[in-house]
């Protein structure tokens, strides 16, 4: 069951990856400005959740599970520590939309990229994460490939950060949490932290009065009134997928499983930028193109040899034991 759902958060987190930043950034080109209206989108879909969350919630209940009744799986203990992660979150977005606000795609991602040597650095720290040759050589070439134009942007890098700070201590709650983790349990979790980043950026919101800004800012939009609200709606539901495949992702495989998808999904942005937005891709943006897909590569590879020896180590002792059992006194 598990596969299955890595598969389908894989899919919901590519489409989040590729199409949030994409459209974030269309908001900011036909004349939109307002970066706390921005980082507000990024998680203000929160109550999508609530439909599988329904769905899943009667289905414990046709099947009598023992948790049927409750609408709440969380304990109180994990409902606080979920509370400090959308506290993270929403500065997270402040900055990652300030950075797409400033930047062009094409440079925003790879930029972003660098959450992966985040991620790995605090996996290490918090959640005792081992590596493997081919893991280490993975987020070297994808950190080195963002750090080729990462030197001049200090809000991405925040933002980049923040994020593979908030992946291990997701990851961490998940292995604390003294109760069974679920997917509605994830669920809850997301919905919950979204939740908590939106009330942030609200805050932020009514401060540098951007409420009061949108119906100024309509009138000039480049697209025009219909196309604004189009593009406001779109933005909070596409990035919602990001953060439903990344919790996702981590809870069905790992953290910095999570952080390495994100790294290699991030240059087809960048190429889906190049094309719709007619950004320039020179030279370093392909250098850091070419060793984003070579860690990729190197990480599933090692993955891959892993699961091989793994597997022909627990066949072993069964060959030991025919072989026995074949022999003549």
């Amino acid at each position: 069951m598990k596969k299955v759902l890595l598969v389908i958060n894989c899919i919901i987190l590519a489409v989040g990856t590729c199409g949030g930043p994409l459209i974030m950034r269309l908001y900011f080109i036909k004349g939109g400005k307002r970066i706390w209206l921005s980082s507000w989108l990024q998680t203000a879909a929160w109550p999508i959740n609530f439909i599988p969350l329904v769905i899943s919630y009667f289905y414990r209940r046709k099947n009598n599970n023992n948790n049927s009744s409750k609408l709440i799986l969380m304990t109180p203990r994990v409902f606080m520590a979920t509370i400090g992660i959308g506290i993270l979150q929403g500065f997270t977005n402040y900055f990652y939309a300030y950075g797409v606000a400033k930047l062009p795609v094409s440079t925003s991602g790879l930029l972003f990229a660098t959450q992966l040597a985040f991620t790995a650095f605090f996996a290490f720290l918090i959640v005792k994460l081992k590596f493997t040759p081919y893991s280490v050589n993975s987020v070297f070439l994808l950190t080195i490939g963002a750090v080729v134009l990462a030197l001049r942007f200090g809000m991405t890098l925040a933002s980049a950060a923040l994020t593979g700070l908030i992946f291990p201590l997701v990851e961490l709650i998940y292995k604390k949490a003294q109760q069974t983790i679920t997917y509605t349990f994830v669920l809850e979790f997301q919905t919950l932290y979204c939740f908590v980043a939106t009330v942030l950026a609200t805050i932020g919101m009514i401060i540098n009065e951007d409420f009061q800004a949108i119906s100024r800012e309509v009138k000039t939009f480049e697209l025009g009134e219909d196309k604004y609200y189009i593009v406001i709606i779109w933005s909070a539901i596409i990035l919602q997928f990001y953060f439903l495949g990344s919790i996702g992702v981590i809870y069905s495989a790992s953290s910095l499983v999570s952080g390495i998808l994100i790294s290699v999904l991030l240059p087809i942005t960048e190429v889906l930028a190049v094309f719709l937005y007619g950004e320039k891709f020179n030279a370093e943006k392909g250098v850091s193109l070419a060793l984003s897909l070579w860690g990729f590569a190197s990480y599933f590879y090692g993955d891959y040899r892993g699961n091989n020896n793994t597997e022909n180590n627990n066949q072993s002792p069964t060959t030991e034991m025919i072989d026995k059992t074949n022999c003549t006194p």
